[in-house]
């Protein structure tokens, strides 16, 4: 055969080749090109282009393919080598934006190939019947595929402008101790407050290996509170915030705020700043950073993921007016029964809140417990596919100082404390004597707080049981680990040992009355309308037990 006939050959199978040259292909064979090509840029976006279209741009397509696929590539080895490191590049504001901006050029170019696609398909060419199958199949490619890209670097913008309006841009912090200790406040903040006075106050004080983490509460009605060495408010309280029966520990974020902020200039919450170092002074413990959360706000963030599910040991009212000639509480609009409980974000709240009938202590108690539910079921799942909700609430409840740098290290903590038990101190009851808020004794606080925090990482990490570990105060303050002692050794005057309480779950609802009966809103109403408010104070007493579920 001649070398023209050879050529002739060549170009002929080349216009009949049904991939590039549709036209001489069957109905069947043009029906499965069109799907073929569909899948192709779906999952090899720039492939459809290089066997049936523009072969330049099929190639350039083709490469930054390969160069998403490397970056996915690295991407998970980051995550199963240096987690924080892949975080922290996510969260960082620079980093972030340029990875969004890639994105969305990225979905703008993956959306453009598959209209090319669509051309290089020819839908004239295909069957009547098969037309509309095939445009939908693409149409819904380019949904999965540059739309979910799309939507990506949305939600990363979303994320990125709330760890911007909650987080600061100030430097990183080191553990001190190997723990990062955080201020968790809660309060009310409205037009007409200046300063919030915190309802609650805790310290999350977390392993900066393992994530081990321990939390302290202190009472809101916690008086004579220290301020650390170097606070401001030191030269004005040498000897404590001691001005009498209105200098609460939760007083001091307000009056600081309305009268002292020029003490620290610069700063741009100076009443949670002064509130922090008064917790770090009382506690024998450098706090580093806090957390603020508005709890009017906080059922917002409640509600975004879809309620908190906890057990409740006692029933708990929604008060009602507070009646200052009789200092009672009118009648309640609403109880949050004993028993497993789906709580939406108004309940919540009153859960978290609720003290009416019990002390402060039971309130302390839910509250943690709240918080602890609410990081038990905020898993990625519910992250994930509620993330906008939860980071539009977030930007309306949470403030803290704690750098943005740093988000990457502590998420990776948060993922490795998710599942560890939690340890517990409370400076009142049920490990102090309900006095003791009143006139502390500040060594004994010292004492308890280092034999937790012994207990928080010092047990785990030589693989001790937690009650094998008792903590034997030292020279300077420090403390040595003395195995198999008596638990009584922990126990302080009117306390309770701190690690022979029992566990948070371990304990039944109390859903019925004494004699067998059953409590129920409209026996708890009729109570409060015949005045017999010391039954119902006998029938909720237990509403401070409470576990996540």
């Amino acid at each position: 055969m001649s070398s023209s006939n050879i050529q002739q050959s060549a170009s002929d199978t080349a216009l009949t080749d049904p991939v590039r040259y549709p036209v001489s292909a069957s109905p069947q064979v043009r029906t499965k090109r069109g799907f073929v090509l569909v899948l192709m840029t779906l999952l090899v976006p720039g492939s459809a282009q290089l066997v049936a279209g523009d072969r330049k741009l099929g190639r350039a397509a083709l490469r930054v393919t390969l160069c998403v696929w490397a970056a996915l590539v690295l991407a998970v080895i980051l995550l199963l080598a240096n987690r924080p490191l892949l975080i922290n590049l996510i969260t960082n504001p620079f980093a972030s934006l340029a990875i969004i901006i890639v994105m969305v050029a990225l979905a703008a170019g993956w959306a453009i190939l598959f209209i090319n696609t669509l051309r290089l398909i020819r839908p004239v060419l295909l069957a009547p019947p098969a037309r509309p199958a095939v445009v939908i199949s693409l149409v819904l490619a380019m949904v999965l595929g540059s739309g979910s890209l799309g939507y990506a670097a949305y939600l990363l913008n979303v994320g990125r402008n709330a760890i911007g309006s909650i987080f600061s841009a100030g430097p990183a912090m080191e553990p001190v101790e190997g723990r990062y200790n955080f201020l968790m406040m809660g309060g009310d903040a409205g037009d007409d407050r200046t300063g919030r006075r915190p309802d609650s106050l805790s310290v999350l004080s977390v392993d900066a290996k393992t994530g081990q983490t321990a939390i302290i509460s202190i009472p809101r009605n916690f008086q004579n509170a220290q301020f650390s060495a170097d606070s401001p408010m030191r030269a004005i309280y040498p000897d404590g915030y001691n001005c009498g029966d209105e200098c609460l520990i939760n007083a001091i974020n307000t009056e600081v705020t309305n009268e002292h902020a020029d003490l620290y200039p610069g700063v741009a919450d100076p009443g949670a700043q002064a509130t922090l170092e008064a917790v770090s002074g009382t506690l024998g413990l450098t706090v580093q950073a806090y957390v603020l959360v508005d709890m009017e706000g906080f059922s917002k963030l409640i509600d975004a993921m879809g309620g908190i599910k906890i057990k409740a040991g006692g029933w708990v009212p929604m008060s009602g007016y507070f009646d200052e000639a009789t200092k009672t509480h009118g009648m309640p609009i609403g109880w949050i029964p004993a028993g497993d409980q789906t709580l939406d974000g108004d309940h919540a709240l009153w859960y978290g809140r609720s003290r009416e009938y019990v002390d402060d202590y039971s309130r302390i108690q839910r509250q943690q417990c709240v918080q602890q539910a609410m990081l038990k079921q905020l898993d990625p799942a519910t992250l994930l596919s509620k993330f906008e909700d939860i980071a539009n609430a977030g930007t309306k409840v949470v403030d803290s100082n704690i750098s943005s740098a740093q988000l990457g290290s502590f998420l990776d903590l948060a993922i490795k404390a998710r599942g560890q038990d939690v340890k517990r101190l409370t400076i009142g009851p049920p490990d102090f004597d309900a006095s003791f808020s009143t006139v502390p004794d500040f060594d004994l606080i010292h004492e308890r707080v280092d034999q937790l925090l012994a207990s928080a990482s010092g047990a785990q990490s030589a693989g001790l049981p937690d009650d094998a570990l008792v903590a034997a105060p030292t020279g300077g303050g420090h403390l040595q680990a003395a195995a198999l002692r008596s638990p009584a050794a922990l126990t302080p005057a009117g306390g309770t040992p701190a690690q022979q309480s029992p566990a948070p779950s371990d304990f039944t609802p109390v859903t019925t009355t004494p004699d067998g009966e059953p409590i129920t809103e409209e026996m708890l109403t009729q109570l409060k309308l015949e005045g017999d408010e010391e039954a119902i104070r006998q029938l909720v007493a237990t509403n401070g037990q409470c576990a996540p579920l």
